[in-house]
């Protein structure tokens, strides 16, 4: 029972990452019906960004504010340079604009940095959060960071202004334009969002799995997996689907032989198989209806 109980916490903390990861892919998705395959380079190379910061001397909260605010401008750029100029382009002109940004990030970020692993700091400390052990204090941080900026995101978009145009413009473009909404910038926007989403995601798992170019290949391929099981067009969807698919990774690669911790990663594919073979609108997501 120990064991159960400390696979699900730790199994909670590691989804806790999951849920970012899937929320921003859904914001994006949200915005222009693609799949951002980039997502987890552009969280990679923020979180390379948070440790330059740290090792030219700033503190750890200080770099990491310092840090999502970087990738937030910087996601609002890619959009307004990259993705704004593809608007009326075929759904494979995105995909390819998606592999290269991923290609490019990954190489910059070797180029800068190189491929050496490096160590990330926590501020949290590495040891037990309760006496039993069933929790590091890091993955009880982590859980709560994720939790408070849930926390915000929902006040946001149910109780501002802005909050409410990107929901708008997401849901019905053309509807939104008549209201007087940019639906260009509110893209934009979901799309800085979604990069500052990342970037946490990225700097709360580096402690865990280390600094690397290729570090959060395996993570997006569970955000992925966090969305789809959630659903595409359901934010809290996709954050249930996250901590779900942590959970289930952490108890299948304990209790199935056959899984142990070499073959997780085949976890997250095969739930993403899955659920499209079952319901391809996710268990939260609405089905798409098309007029014809």
């Amino acid at each position: 029972m120990e064991l159960f109980l400390h696979q699900v916490l730790a199994g909670l903390a590691t989804g806790g990452i999951y849920a970012c990861m899937a929320l921003a892919v859904v914001m994006i998705y949200q915005a222009i019906d693609h799949l951002n395959f980039a997502q987890g380079e552009m969280a990679m190379f923020s979180t390379f960004i948070a440790w330059q910061l740290i090792q030219w001397g700033l503190p750890y909260w200080l770099a990491f504010g310092a840090t999502i605010a970087i990738s937030f401008v910087a996601g609002v750029a890619i959009e307004r340079v990259v993705l704004k100029p593809l608007h009326n382009a075929p759904v494979l002109s995105h995909v390819v604009a998606f592999i290269a940004l991923l290609a490019i990030l990954n190489s910059a970020a070797g180029f800068i940095w190189d491929y050496t692993i490096k160590s990330f700091p926590t501020p949290f400390g590495n040891g037990p959060l309760f006496e039993q052990g069933l929790m590091s204090k890091h993955d009880g941080g982590m859980i709560a960071v994720t939790l408070l900026m849930l926390a915000f995101l929902y006040l946001f978009f149910r109780h501002t202004r802005i909050g409410l145009a990107m929901r708008a413009a997401a849901a019905n473009p053309e509807s939104a334009r008549l209201a007087g909404i940019r639906v260009g910038w509110m893209t934009a926007l979901g799309w800085g969002m979604a990069a500052a989403i990342g970037s946490v995601a990225g700097m709360l798992i580096a402690p865990v799995v280390f600094l690397e170019p290729n570090m959060m290949l395996s993570i997006l391929l569970y955000g992925f997996a966090g969305a789809v099981v959630g659903g595409l067009t359901s934010p809290g969807g996709a954050v249930l689907g996250g901590f779900l698919v942590g959970i289930v990774e952490n108890l299948a690669g304990t209790y199935i032989p056959v899984v142990g911790r070499e073959m997780k990663l085949t976890i997250a594919l095969f739930i993403i198989v899955a659920v499209l073979c079952v319901k391809p609108s996710g268990l939260f997501g609405r089905p798409i209806v098309t007029r014809v």
